[in-house]
C-alpha cells in the first residue's frame, strides 16, 4: 500500500495541507472539507496534515492538542469521511505503531530529525516516512537520515525544507537544498515554518506570513516536489502558529500559480538532467 501511495504522489505534484493542531473534531472536519473542495477544483492532490500534539511548544501555557489517541480518532474519521491521505508528526518510538495504523505518511519533526531510534522505528512499520531537515543541519548531511530508513528496510521517504537558523529569531532558506537534496529522496518545502521567526514573540513563536507565497513559488522553481502549507480560516485565532498560518480563503490562487510553476520548471529539469544521481557539491565533498 505504501509503495503505491508513494508512487502516485510522485506522478505529479502534491500539497500538504492542514491546520497546525487539531483544534477540536468539528473545525478539523470543517477544514477537511474545505481542503477536499480545493483538491478537486484545482486538480492537486492533497494529503491532510494536523498535529495530536505540539510537544515543542514555547510556552508550558501553549495549547498542545488532544493527545495521541483522541487525535487519531479524530484523523480516522477525516479518512472516512473525506477519503484524503492522511500525515502527523510523532515524538516518541511508542507512538510509531499506534500512528502508522491511522495515517499514511509519518512525519518526524525537525527538532528530531537525528534521533535514530525514532527514525527507525517508523520506518519499520513500512508507511511512508517524511524527515524534516533540522533547522541546524546542512542539506547534505541529511543524507544519515535517509539511509537509517533504508537500513531499516524502508525506502519511501520524503525531506522536507523547513529553513535553517540565521543567528537568533531568524530563518533562512537556501534554494540550492532542493537540488542537494533530491538525489536522497524527494523534497517537500515547508512554507510555513520556514517563516517562524523563533522565540520572536516572547512566550511564543512570532512569524512573517507575508512572505509565504514568494518563498512557496520559489522553492518549487527550485525544485521541491511537494508543498507543505499550515492553513487556517481564522488565522488570528489559530490555537498554534497563529503568525505562519495561510489563510484558507487565500489557497486557491497560489496553489494554482505553483502548479503552473511546477510543470514549467520541473520539465526543464528533466530535459536538462546530466545523469548523474549526486549534485556536484556531493561530489566534490566526498
Amino acid at each position: 500500500m505504501s509503495s503505491t501511495t508513494y508512487s502516485k504522489l510522485l506522478d505529479k505534484f502534491f500539497v500538504i495541507l492542514g491546520p497546525c493542531v487539531i483544534e477540536s473534531l468539528d473545525h478539523t472536519l470543517f477544514m477537511a472539507d474545505k481542503i477536499k473542495t480545493i483538491s478537486e477544483k484545482t486538480g492537486i492532490p492533497v494529503v491532510f496534515k494536523a498535529s495530536f500534539d505540539k510537544a515543542n511548544r514555547t510556552s508550558i501555557h501553549s495549547f498542545r492538542g488532544p493527545g495521541m489517541e483522541e487525535g487519531l480518532r479524530i484523523l480516522e474519521k477525516v479518512k472516512n469521511y473525506f477519503d484524503l491521505l492522511l500525515t502527523t508528526d510523532i515524538h516518541e518510538h511508542s507512538q510509531a505503531k499506534p500512528v502508522s495504523e491511522v495515517v499514511d505518511i509519518l512525519q518526524i519533526p525537525a527538532f528530531l530529525c537525528r534521533q535514530t531510534d525514532l527514525i527507525v522505528e517508523a520506518a519499520r512499520t513500512n508507511r511512508i516516512i517524511s524527515i524534516k531537515k533540522g533547522q541546524f543541519i546542512a542539506p547534505l548531511d541529511m543524507s544519515q537520515a535517509i539511509q537509517k530508513c533504508h537500513n531499516s528496510g524502508n525506502h519511501h521517504v520524503f525531506l522536507i525544507e523547513r529553513g535553517t537558523t540565521f543567528g537568533y529569531n531568524n530563518l533562512v532558506v537556501d534554494m540550492r537544498s532542493f537540488a542537494m537534496m533530491n538525489p536522497f529522496a524527494p523534497t517537500i518545502f515547508d512554507a510555513t515554518h520556514s517563516l517562524q521567526l523563533p522565540g520572536k514573540g516572547g512566550s511564543f513563536t512570532g512569524g512573517q506570513r507575508e512572505f509565504l507565497p514568494q518563498l512557496a513559488l520559489a522553492a518549487v522553481a527550485a525544485g521541491a516536489k511537494a508543498l507543505f502549507l499550515e492553513t487556517h480560516n481564522d488565522p488570528a485565532n489559530a490555537k498554534s502558529d497563529s503568525t505562519t498560518v495561510y489563510p484558507l480563503d487565500k489557497l486557491e490562487p497560489l496553489l494554482k500559480k505553483a502548479l503552473t510553476l511546477y510543470h514549467e520548471c520541473h520539465s526543464f529539469y528533466l530535459e536538462n538532467e546530466s545523469g548523474s544521481k549526486e549534485p556536484l557539491c556531493f561530489q566534490e565533498k566526498f
